[in-house]
């Protein structure tokens, strides 16, 4: 007899459920759905060339000697990339040259005004950087942007050796390293 008291009560709650079942497609039934996008477009990748080394040329024991970052023999860096984009510059500048051999070396330096920068294609150093002159190495400025109507910036970098009296002669060299990165200005 329970048995018999059970059924009809299953039953009504699945009536009660299958009913609710149409209520919740009903209310789904009443939604809508859109699809939307994500865009993006990557800029020009940036390229930076060591363009002309800093050449000090023949030097005597003794004598230091300075070149201009406006002079012939600057050290010149180009960046490409995207026009009109902000970049940001770091230099790494060596604090001596050495020779091939490593058995000698000479100091370098670079003073607070050794360095230009031309936001035009121009890339002779001896033509009025159109952007920043006379700016530090070490802290290069940060408004800096691949030209407007040109997709090529210039870096000019001037400096000083200053060999001992008794300076090994010979062929010296060191690394100077520009780092550029867009900075989303």
């Amino acid at each position: 007899m329970d048995s018999k008291r059970k059924m009809p009560f299953v039953w009504k709650i699945l009536v009660l459920l299958l009913s609710m079942s149409f209520l919740i497609v009903g209310s789904v039934a009443a939604q809508d759905v859109a699809v939307g996008q994500a865009t993006a477009t990557v800029q020009t990748p940036l390229t930076v060339t060591a363009t002309a080394a800093l050449a000090f040329g023949t030097i005597f024991q003794g004598v230091p000697l300075s070149v201009a970052e406006t002079n012939t023999a600057a050290g010149i860096f180009t960046m490409t990339g995207q026009a009109g984009a902000g970049i940001s510059l770091f230099l790494q500048l060596p604090e001596y040259m050495s020779t091939a051999s490593g058995d000698d070396r000479m100091v370098i330096s670079f003073s607070t005004t050794d360095c230009a920068i031309d936001t035009t294609s121009n890339v002779d150093p001896t033509v009025a950087a159109t952007g920043w002159t006379d700016q530090n190495p070490f802290s290069l400025p940060s408004g800096v942007i691949i030209g407007g109507t040109s997709t090529q910036t210039a870096l000019f970098l001037g400096g000083q050796v200053r060999p001992s009296v008794d300076q090994t002669a010979g062929a010296y060299t060191a690394d100077i390293i520009l780092t550029v990165a867009y900075n989303g200005t």
